[in-house]
């Protein structure tokens, strides 16, 4: 794999941040969705934001 410039770090970096926040904020909206397919529909957002990240994170290595 080609190593990253500078600036492509820079952007995947705040792509990983984001995401993580993403996931922070859609993981609280579950835990206080009442409706159990709202509940679902964000557990479900966090999950595939979560898969994200790690997909992200591979660019590091």
């Amino acid at each position: 794999m080609a190593s990253l410039n500078q600036m492509e770090l820079q952007n995947l970096r705040h792509l990983i941040g984001k995401t993580e926040i993403d996931y922070q904020k859609l993981n609280t909206y579950a835990g206080q969705a009442v409706d159990p397919q709202i509940k679902q529909a964000f557990t479900k957002s966090a999950q595939d934001t979560l898969n994200t990240k790690q997909k992200l994170m591979t660019f590091l290595c």
